[in-house]
C-alpha cells in the first residue's frame, strides 16, 4: 500500500519527523536497519536517544505509523527523509557510513518523481557530491531531473518547550530550483514557516554557521569564566547586567564543557580525513580548543576547592550531579561528565553519581556507584559538584545539605554555592 513518507534512520532525527508527519495525517512508514530500534518501537516502546515518550510513540501507531527493516516499502513513497545519524569517527569528523548505507537501500527502490531529503549532518557540498551519487548509481535516475533532491539540516532543540517542530522555521535547499519548491511543498505540510535557501550548500552550510556561533560564543563565556574567577569577579552577576543591552548582545552560558549532535567544523578538517592548507574559520578552531578544556578546568577547581577547605582530592568522596549533556534529557551524547568523573579518578577520589535519567553509568568500563537518597549522599560526600541542572534539582535545600557544592551552571541562588 502506498504511503506519502519514508523516513529513512529512527533516531534523533527521524522519530521527530516521522511524529511531526503522523500528526499531520501524513501515511508515514519508519525504515531502520537495527532491529532492536524496530522491535522496540513495533511494542510502543522508544528507542535510546529518540527523544519521545512512550505515548507519543502510541498515538504514532494508533495513527498508522509502521517501523519495519524491509526496504521494500521504500519502493512506494511520494517523499523520502534521510535520517541516518552521523556520530563522531575517531579522526572526531562525521562518520557517514549509515548515511551511505541508507542511499543506497533507498536508491535500489526510488521511483521517478520521488522527492527525497538530506536531513543527516553532510559536509558543504556532500548532498550533491556524496549522496546524490549513491542514489543516481544504485536507481539508475538522475537527480535533479528524474527526482528531486533536497537538503533540510534539523533545527530540533530537545526539550525546548517554546519551540518544537511545528513552530520552529525550516531551511530548505534543492539540487535545482523545483527540487527546492517540492521539498518546501512538503515541509509547509509540518512546519509554520520554510526558509528557501538558494541551493544546497547554502542550505548545509547554515547548519554550518549555526553550530558554528553556538559552540564560539559558548568558548567565549568559558573563558569569561575563568577569568572572572582568576580576578576575583562575579561572572555571573556580569552576565545579569550584560544581558540588560537590548541590541548587540546574545546571553549564553557557561559550563563545564559542551555536548550534543551539533559537532562544530573544525578549521583543520573536512568531513572525509581532508586536511586544508588555509581556512579563514580559525575562530572555530579556538573555541575548540577553549572549549576542550573545561573538563580539566572544572576538576581543577574541584580539587581546588577541597583544597581550600582542608582536604585532599586523594581519598575525597565526590558526588557528581547530572551526568546527560542537557537538562531534563537522558541523552549524554558529547557530555563532559565522563571526562570530569576519570580526571577526578586520576586525582585518586572516590566517586558517585546521581541523575534521574540515567539509572546506571560507567566510566573507563567501570560502573559508577548511583545515589539512591539525593540529600543523604550529598551530606555524605566531601565535595557534590553539579554539572547538568535537572529540574528535580532544589538547589537551595541541595546547598543546606551538601558540605561543599560547585554549581557549574550558575544555577544556584548566589551565595549558596561556589560557582564556576
Amino acid at each position: 500500500m502506498p504511503v506519502d513518507l519514508a523516513v529513512l534512520g529512527l533516531g534523533r532525527l527521524g522519530l521527530p519527523a516521522a511524529r511531526a508527519a503522523t500528526t499531520a495525517g501524513i501515511g508515514t512508514v519508519g525504515y531502520d536497519p537495527d532491529a532492536d530500534t524496530v522491535a522496540e518501537l513495533g511494542a510502543g516502546r522508544p528507542p535510546a536517544g529518540g527523544g519521545l515518550s512512550a505515548a507519543e510513540v502510541r498515538r504514532m501507531l494508533s495513527a498508522g505509523f509502521r517501523a519495519t527493516r524491509d526496504p521494500a516499502v521504500l519502493s512506494r513513497v511520494r517523499t523520502a527523509l534521510i535520517c541516518a545519524p552521523t556520530p563522531p569517527g575517531e579522526d572526531g569528523a562525521p562518520d557517514l557510513g549509515a548515511v551511505r548505507a541508507a542511499a543506497l537501500a533507498l536508491g535500489e527502490h526510488l521511483r521517478p518523481r520521488t522527492t527525497v531529503v538530506v536531513e543527516s549532518a553532510v559536509r558543504p557540498g556532500g548532498t550533491e557530491e556524496y549522496v546524490a551519487p549513491l542514489l543516481e548509481r544504485a536507481s539508475g535516475l538522475r537527480a535533479g531531473h528524474d527526482f528531486h533532491l533536497a537538503c533540510a539540516p534539523p533545527r530540533l532543540d530537545p526539550g525546548n518547550r517554546a519551540h518544537g517542530y511545528a513552530n520552529t522555521p525550516r531551511v530548505i535547499g534543492g539540487l535545482t530550483p523545483a527540487c527546492t519548491e517540492a521539498a518546501a511543498a512538503f515541509y509547509g505540510r509540518l512546519t509554520e514557516k520554510v526558509v528557501r535557501a538558494r541551493g544546497l550548500r547554502e542550505a548545509e552550510m547554515t547548519a554550518v554557521l549555526e553550530t558554528n556561533f553556538r559552540h564560539v560564543n559558548i568558548a567565549l563565556v568559558n573563558e569569561m569564566a575563568v577569568l572572572c574567577h582568576d580576578l576575583g569577579v562575579d561572572l555571573w552577576d556580569v552576565l545579569r547586567c550584560a544581558e540588560t543591552k537590548p541590541f548587540g548582545f546574545l546571553p549564553f552560558r557557561p559550563g563545564p564543557g559542551v555536548g550534543g549532535h551539533g559537532l562544530p567544523v573544525d578549521p583543520a578538517r573536512l568531513d572525509r580525513g581532508e586536511r586544508t592548507s588555509d581556512c579563514p574559520l580559525r575562530l572555530v578552531g579556538a573555541a575548540l580548543e577553549a572549549n576542550a578544556r573545561m573538563p580539566r578546568y572544572v576538576a581543577h577547581r574541584a580539587a581546588a576547592l577541597l583544597n581550600e577547605h582542608g582536604k585532599s582530592a586523594r581519598g575525597a568522596r565526590v558526588l557528581l550531579l547530572g551526568v546527560t549533556y542537557k537538562a531534563d534529557l537522558a541523552d549524554r551524547t558529547g557530555s563532559p561528565a565522563p571526562e570530569i568523573a576519570r580526571r577526578l579518578l586520576d586525582l585518586g577520589a572516590r566517586i558517585g553519581y546521581h541523575d534521574p535519567h540515567v539509572p546506571r553509568w560507567e566510566v573507563a568500563g567501570r560502573p559508577v556507584p548511583r545515589a539512591d537518597s539525593l540529600y543523604e549522599s550529598a551530606a555524605a560526600a566531601d565535595l557534590t559538584l553539579l554539572l547538568q541542572h535537572h529540574r528535580v534539582y532544589d538547589l537551595q535545600s541541595l546547598s543546606a545539605k551538601a558540605q561543599l557544592l560547585l554549581d557549574t551552571r550558575g544555577a544556584s541562588p548566589a551565595g549558596a554555592a561556589h560557582r564556576l
